[in-house]
């Protein structure tokens, strides 16, 4: 008997993060995976790949410098095509938000091959907080088939979009799976890299920011926010893996590069990344991936942005919303170093994105149906 083919479409370093243990966990069912790597991200991308030992049986290579968003969905959707009017795929698993999941969902309705969202779900309310990522994630709510929302409020978020709660199965969010597969098989990879930089027993903060409409004045704002903080907290250190993007590293760097004790690092492989998070005191973060991964490990999380598609994390106490302003983002994290019965509250609330078994879940959900 022929196997059923399961198209999986990402092209950024948290998507494939993310569809990793996804990728694995249909490797061992009776579903064969077939790998559609966009390079979205293009460096980021092959790090992930190498890490879980994933070769894509398409490679896009879609990566431009500065690319407008019109112009990168236009030729994800043409390339994508050829592949699936070529191909007998029978279904499509995308992640999460990103350009190449709204393309990749939308080539496979052109072509009647169902969908599952990977990730779905997750709502701010807002279609232009975070851009365009939480337009995707409504358009792909109506595009796919198959929802696999990883908490009850994803769930019922879907339900009140008129989801039917047959085409529902609350997963858990796979990012959890991912982080204890290189927790539990690559430690002895990780512990070096942080005496590499220079932070190896001392206490540093993990800041990252990348989103669209943190460019220009908020980005600004928290680099500046940062030198407050040490200028605070004379032993404390701050490590910032920057983006490849060209407009924030315009910003950073210039504001940031010349202090002794900030470690500025290109976009990380996950592995070093994971050995970063799991030793640092707290995370500055925009990213939603790292909202999740952080409680996994006991970190505090402070958000710079004004809204979250994973309220789960701000109910459960893990993470904060603390936006960009520059008061705001000192006080809070200077709060969090000070006040130890803070921190340990943070540092102990529940994980409230799963147990590690979520792709096992998706996988089983597609065998039954296909």
């Amino acid at each position: 008997m022929k196997m059923k083919k399961v198209a999986l479409i990402f092209g950024t370093r948290p998507e494939a993060v993310k569809m990793a243990p996804v990728y694995l966990a249909l490797k061992n069912s009776p579903l064969k995976p077939v790998v559609i790597a966009t390079a979205q991200h293009r460096e980021m991308l092959d790090q992930v790949l190498s890490l879980f030992g994933i070769e894509p049986d398409f490679d896009l290579n879609i990566m431009r410098q500065r690319q407008s968003l019109a112009n990168l969905t236009s030729r994800l959707i043409d390339k994508l095509d050829e592949i699936y009017s070529e191909n007998d795929f029978h279904t499509t698993l995308v992640q999460g938000d990103t350009t190449s999941t709204f393309a990749g969902a939308l080539v496979s309705f052109y072509h009647k091959v169902p969908v599952g969202h990977v990730e779905a779900g997750l709502r701010t309310e807002n279609v232009y907080d975070p851009f365009p990522e939480e337009i995707n994630r409504r358009l792909n709510g109506v595009i796919s088939t198959y929802h696999y929302p990883p908490t009850e409020t994803a769930k019922r978020n879907l339900m009140r979009e008129g989801i039917r709660e047959d085409r529902l199965v609350v997963t858990g969010n796979t990012v959890i799976d991912a982080l204890l597969w290189v927790t539990n098989n690559k430690s002895k990879l990780t512990s070096g890299y942080r005496e590499t930089i220079g932070v190896e027993g001392d206490e540093y903060i993990l800041v990252t920011m990348h989103r669209r409409e943190n460019w220009g004045e908020p980005m600004r704002e928290v680099m500046k926010a940062i030198k407050d903080i040490l200028a605070e907290f004379p032993n404390l250190k701050v490590v910032f893996p920057v983006h490849l993007n060209p407009v924030v590293r315009e910003i950073v760097f210039p504001e940031l590069e010349k202090h002794d004790r900030i470690v500025l690092t290109d976009p990380l492989d996950y592995l070093p990344f994971v050995s970063l998070m799991e030793k640092s005191k707290l995370i500055l973060t925009d990213s939603g991936g790292i909202q999740e991964e952080a409680p996994a490990l006991g970190k505090p999380t402070l958000v710079l942005r004004r809204t979250t598609e994973r309220p789960e994390a701000i109910q459960a106490g893990t993470a904060k919303l603390v936006g960009t302003d520059r008061k705001a983002v000192f006080s809070e994290t200077a709060r969090l170093l000070s006040d130890l019965e803070e921190y340990s509250r943070m540092a102990r609330a529940t994980n409230p994105f799963g147990d590690g078994k979520a792709s096992q879940r998706i996988v089983k959900h597609l065998c039954d149906n296909l």
